[in-house]
């Protein structure tokens, strides 16, 4: 018998009342599961050179500095500009305001992950897909996962990408992709599952205008705003020898290797679900030609597509630091919760508990990584202190330019680590290190700037590494001429300016003895 319409409207009030309960309990309940397996994150300050260069660019822009001028780095700005807003309202003495943005980040990703999995799948994958989402977040190194930097701002932009466009939302699929690319470069591999989802639609020409124009248009406008010819060579054309891995040997190969151990391992659960999921649809389509209704892997061509596009971003360069296998993370868990949604009820509860035992493993691991470099980095900072005052500028030559912000000391270059005029990557090793392998241009400014606002304080970091001071004939010389050798810290060597109208005893009698 249908029911009157005053029996109807109510049903689906109800209905509509209780879908909204479900999001908030399932946004509660990734709150807190982001909160919990990002703790670590509050522990240590800071936790990679990363977050140490953001830091200290925000400063930079915050006394007047211009971004891809005297404000410098091979990134996008919407994540430099993050840190210097948070800065602005916060104060920038601590990291706080943006752990707490990267918390927000990894939520909203989740969300995100979790409403693509629920409008295929149903509610229980909804679920799944954003719990897991959270617990692979961590599933790397701790200075890879627990820092607040390119990675994790730029995930949301990618499955927000896939979202939209999911919902033929072509205009708003753009956007997201213009986000993920002013995040980070390789955000922009989002947009080959996109283009997938908009065949798969047959949404045609327009769609495909209305997908490019969201794309371009923001990054045009970046473009624009920081001088179009700077932007495309600090975020593009700068970057071809840092990208080059020639002569470093098996050094990036064994680093892929760890990246995507530690994932998989952190991921294992789900990756035995999928392998299980794909041998038992090759198994049906050798029996029988019409793909089966009850297959849980049918319909996610473009997720298996984003998952290949993630991971080829992350071999970009050839560097394979950690955090770039982050960019798998949505794509893996939305196909994760593929997998655990063909099993049994209680199978897949099972699968879950043991991820949820492998993060609290990462995170664990967070609370007890060896703090020996920040350690390292403070001492510098307390040495650097010592020896200058608030005005002074000083130059770090090493690659941890977290000891500008520790030490609360203006940089005297805009190259903030000396990879830019070396070539020298943590990625890649020693390979094609050395004054002429270092970015077009660099020297002659960087000479510039040291003849122009001469640093009191030199450091040279290095710690026996090819780019020391002693390899590098420009900057040797530079030393000779107008620095004397004051101290020797953890393996660093401090070299203060000579003064004529000071002598160098009472300039560094305040100063640690050397050791």
């Amino acid at each position: 018998m249908p029911l009157s319409p005053a029996t109807e409207r109510p049903t689906t009030a109800a209905r509509a009342k209780e879908a909204v309960a479900n999001r908030t309990r399932l946004l509660a309940v990734l709150a807190v599961l982001t909160i919990l397996t990002r703790l670590p994150s509050f522990a240590r300050t800071p936790w990679n050179p990363d977050e140490g260069y953001l830091a200290t660019q925000a400063r930079q822009l915050a006394d007047g500095g211009v971004l891809y001028d005297t404000v410098v780095d091979r990134k996008p700005p919407f994540v430099p500009l993050l840190y210097r807003g948070a800065f602005a309202v916060f104060g920038d003495g601590s990291l706080w305001p943006v752990r707490v943005a990267a918390v927000v980040a990894v939520v909203v990703g989740a969300a995100l992950a979790a409403s693509l999995a629920s409008g295929r799948w149903g509610e229980r994958a909804g679920w799944t897909a954003g719990i897991c989402y959270v617990f692979l977040s961590v599933g790397l190194k701790p200075e890879d996962t627990q820092a607040a930097t390119f990675e994790v701002f730029m995930l949301p932009w990618t499955v927000a990408a896939i979202w939209y466009a999911e919902r033929a939302r072509w205009l708003g699929a753009g956007l997201a992709v213009a986000g993920a690319v002013l995040s980070k470069q390789t955000g922009g591999a989002v947009l080959l599952p996109v283009l997938v989802l908009l065949w798969q639609h047959r949404a045609g020409w327009p769609a495909v205008v209305r997908v490019a124009a969201g794309a371009a248009l923001p990054v045009v406008i970046a473009a624009l705003a920081f001088d179009p010819g700077r932007f495309l060579y600090w975020i593009a054309t700068g970057s071809g020898s840092y990208l080059s891995a020639d002569g470093a040997g098996f050094k990036p190969l064994l680093r892929a290797l760890a990246g995507v151990g530690l994932l998989t391992l952190a991921a294992l659960p789900l990756v035995v679900a999928l392998v299980r999921a794909v041998r038992s649809r090759r198994a049906a389509s050798r029996t029988t030609a019409v793909p089966c209704a009850g297959d849980p892997l049918r319909g996610t061509a473009d997720l298996w597509i984003w998952l290949a596009a993630s991971f080829g971003a992350a071999t970009v360069g050839f560097q394979f630091f950690g955090h770039y296998f982050l960019q798998l993370v949505p794509p893996l868990a939305v196909l994760g919760a593929v997998a655990l949604h063909g099993l049994t009820a209680r199978a897949a509860t099972a699968a879950l508990a043991a991820t949820a035992f492998l993060a609290c493993a990462f995170v664990g691991w967070g609370f007890t990584a060896s703090r020996a470099e920040v350690d390292h980095a403070r001492r510098l900072a307390d040495t650097v202190r010592s020896y200058t005052d608030r005005k002074d500028r000083v130059l770090l030559w090493g690659m941890h330019p977290e000891g500008y912000w520790l030490s609360e000391r203006s940089p005297a270059s805009r190259y903030l680590t000396a990879g830019f005029l070396t070539n020298f990557s943590g990625g890649r090793g020693e390979a094609r290190v050395g004054e002429r392998y270092a970015m077009d241009g660099a020297w002659p400014q960087f000479e510039r700037e040291l003849r122009r606002r001469p640093p009191e304080l030199i450091v040279d970091d290095s710690r026996g590494k090819r780019y020391g001071v002693q390899q590098i004939p420009t900057l040797r010389r530079h030393l000779a001429r107008h620095y004397e050798k004051v101290a020797t810290i953890d393996g660093s060597s401090f070299y203060l300016r000579n003064r004529p109208d000071l002598g160098s005893t009472s300039r560094a009698g305040h100063a640690p003895q050397a050791r």
